[in-house]
């Protein structure tokens, strides 16, 4: 397969989900792990209201550069340079005045800067044109996300979810860099008609490669609603963890399950979903799913390749919102959050479905968690929960929360069992929450149980309508 250009004529290859890694070999367009880091300056432009067509801005100029070196150094880039330019209105060539783009070539020479991370959607053209006035590669915001998902990628259908995502991305951005092969001769004989152009071979290549990966992840789709469906025979309702990046939802999962997933202080530092059983205090089992972290302006194109992995969280029977309490952003992460969750089709609010934890209160002054704790407890019925998922403060309170509001509407029945009887003891057990348990002295045992009103029809018909009785 002939290399195609992306993002100005550097030549990485339309197929290869690595392009802007440090990883990657040299000769290649990338950076060879060998050699010293990759030097990146970070660029965050600060739109004025007019610019953003009156839109408000959640944060602060400074909170979004913090975030965007924080992105930079997820992906292993020495950030060398890192300034916020105002900006009054967007230009179509470079984004940025010339002016500063003159100013800003000087920083780039001086710094002896690799890359340049914009933190913005550059379209085509602009990313192109600032390469050129640069001397130097240059990275939006999108092509950087989507090399950090590709990083943190560790499962088959992971890496297919992120090189879909790149590859559409990819596809606006071929231009023209072989003039030497402005045309593939075509049809019969020594003379044949004009053939298509490089360009539109590797469109096409990339193309068929999208529709090979989007079957593969049909296939995926349907084998993750068989492993729903056959979870939906055990009742074992779902509870999904979502939250906006590095807000301790990979933390949490560890403490809840007792489990070893990677949890680090690093943007996006899980990627592949992961689901583990949990017993709540008085014996109602779930199944915990750890999601991955959102992000303000995540890419659209990863939101679609990742739809059949975020299917966990529409069919999830509760949704724990994880918030970074302690983060100066923390309602404006809540909001980005809460604008992903809509795109999926689930209401966000607290309540119904929704829980909103609050998480890393260890981090807070005393002033500032006794303020928090007041604002959860005048909460009412859709009062947050504040937990530590480092220390493990608030937890029990979260467990006991989750059981409350999985059991509710549930329906308690009475059944009997002959004292031989273990394995109907251990199927109610594994079946539904016991509430009580007493042995005559014949040996009969008598179960309080409570289950779900669908599945009091499974009961019945495995021990028989006589013996099951609603209390």
């Amino acid at each position: 397969m002939a290399d195609a250009a992306v993002s100005g004529g550097s030549g990485e290859a339309p197929g290869d989900v690595s392009a802007f890694s440090p990883a990657r070999e040299e000769g290649r367009g990338g950076i060879d792990r060998r050699a010293p880091p990759t030097r990146c300056a970070v660029i965050t432009p600060a739109l004025a209201k007019r610019a953003t067509r009156g839109a408000p801005e959640r944060r602060s100029p400074q909170s979004r550069l913090e975030e965007a070196v924080g992105l930079a150094a997820a992906i292993d880039l020495d950030v060398v340079y890192s300034a916020t330019i105002p900006l009054s209105e967007i230009r179509p060539a470079t984004f940025l005045g010339s002016g500063k783009v003159e100013e800003l070539e000087g920083v780039v020479r001086a710094e002896a800067v690799d890359l340049v991370f914009f933190d913005a959607a550059l379209s085509p053209v602009q990313q192109r044109n600032l390469e050129k006035a640069w001397s130097a590669k240059v990275v939006d915001r999108t092509a950087l996300i989507l090399e950090i998902f590709g990083m943190r990628a560790r499962t088959k259908e992971g890496a297919l979810q992120v090189e879909l995502a790149h590859l559409n991305y990819q596809r606006s951005r071929l231009v023209r860099s072989w003039t030497h092969l402005e045309r593939q001769r075509g049809g019969f004989g020594f003379l044949g008609g004009p053939g298509e152009t490089q360009i539109e071979a590797d469109r096409r290549l990339i193309g068929d490669r999208i529709l090979r990966i989007e079957k593969e992840l049909e296939q995926v789709k349907r084998t993750r609603g068989l492993h729903r469906a056959s979870r939906k025979r055990v009742p074992y309702p779902i509870v999904a963890l979502v939250g906006y990046t590095n807000a301790g939802k990979s933390t949490l999962f560890n403490r809840l399950t007792r489990a070893e997933v990677m949890a680090k202080d690093l943007l996006f530092a899980t990627l592949d979903p992961t689901l583990r059983a949990v017993d709540l205090p008085h014996g109602t089992r779930i199944i915990l799913s750890d999601t991955v972290g959102f992000i303000s302006e995540l890419p659209t194109q990863l939101v679609a390749a990742f739809r059949a992995t975020l299917e966990e969280v529409l069919e999830a029977d509760l949704i724990l919102h994880v918030r970074d309490i302690s983060h100066p952003d923390t309602d404006a992460q809540a909001a980005d959050v809460s604008d992903v969750l809509e795109d999926l089709g689930v209401d966000p609010q607290p309540g119904g479905r929704v829980i909103e934890v609050w998480n890393k209160i260890d981090r807070l002054a005393p002033e500032e968690r006794e303020q928090v704790e007041n604002r959860a407890a005048r909460g009412g019925a859709e009062a947050p929960v504040p937990v530590s998922a480092l220390t493990g403060e608030g937890t029990e309170d979260l467990l006991g929360l989750i059981e409350r509001r999985i059991t509710a509407g549930r329906v308690t029945v009475s059944v009997t069992l002959a004292a031989e009887d273990g394995e109907g003891l251990g199927w109610l057990y594994r079946h539904g929450e016991v509430l009580e348990r007493t042995t005559d002295e014949d040996g009969a045992i008598h179960v309080a149980l409570r289950i779900p009103p669908d599945r009091a029809g499974l009961v019945t018909r495995r021990f028989g309508a006589r013996r099951v009785h609603p209390t």
